[in-house]
C-alpha cells in the first residue's frame, strides 16, 4: 500500500500563521512610514544646506544679501530677513523680485531651476529663512521635521540648546515655538 506524503491543513495553517507573525514583526521594526518621513527630512535638510550655500556665495560675490538690492543701508534699515517661507511668491527682495529667481539668474546663478521647482512644488516641505540683520549674525534655513528622529533633534536643540549647549542669540525664535511648531534649522 502506498502512503501519500504531504502537509495537513493544520500544519499549513501553523506555518502561514508563523510567517504572518514574522512579517508583522519585521514591518514594525523597520516602520516604513518613519523611513519615508526620514528620507523626506533628509531631502529638506539637503535643500536647506544648498540654499544657505547659495546665499553665502551670493553675499561673497556681491557684498550684500540677495533679499536686498544694494549694499547701501539707510539709517534704521535692517539688512536681515524676517521669518519667511522660501518659494517664488513670498520670498522677495526690497524691490519685489523673487529671491530664488535672483539666485538662479544673474551673473551668479547659484541655484539650478530644478532646485527652485522642487522647493516651490505644492508637496514640498516648506523652507523658512531668517537673518536677524546684525553684524555677525548667521542666516538660518529651517524646515518642519516629519520624522520622529528629526523632530527629536529639533526638540533637543530647542530645549535650552540640548546637546548643542545654549542657543545662539541670533537663532530664530519661531523655530522653537513649541508643539507642532518646532523646526530643524541650519546651520
Amino acid at each position: 500500500m502506498m502512503v501519500k506524503r504531504g502537509f495537513t491543513l493544520i500544519e499549513l495553517l501553523i506555518v502561514i500563521t508563523l510567517l504572518g507573525i514574522l512579517a508583522v514583526a519585521v514591518l514594525s521594526a523597520i516602520n516604513p512610514i518613519e523611513q519615508i518621513n526620514r528620507s523626506r527630512d533628509t531631502s529638506s535638510r539637503s535643500d536647506a544646506e544648498q540654499l544657505i550655500n547659495a546665499v553665502e556665495r551670493f553675499y561673497a560675490s556681491k557684498g550684500f544679501f540677495p533679499w536686498r538690492v544694494t549694499e547701501t543701508v539707510e539709517p534704521g534699515e535692517t539688512i536681515g530677513v524676517d521669518w519667511t517661507v522660501v518659494n517664488n511668491e513670498d520670498f522677495l527682495d526690497t524691490e519685489g523680485t523673487a529671491v530664488v529667481q535672483k539666485l538662479s539668474s544673474d551673473a551668479t546663478a547659484e541655484l539650478k531651476e530644478s532646485f527652485i521647482n522642487r522647493i516651490s512644488a505644492a508637496r514640498a516641505n516648506s523652507l523658512y529663512i531668517f537673518n536677524r540683520g546684525q553684524q555677525g549674525d548667521s542666516t538660518y534655513v529651517c524646515f518642519r521635521p516629519r520624522s520622529a528622529s528629526f523632530l527629536d533633534d529639533a526638540t533637543n536643540r530647542c530645549d535650552e540648546g540640548g546637546d548643542y549647549g545654549s542657543l545662539p542669540d541670533d537663532y530664530p525664535p519661531e523655530a522653537c515655538a513649541g508643539g507642532d511648531e518646532i523646526y530643524n534649522c541650519l546651520p
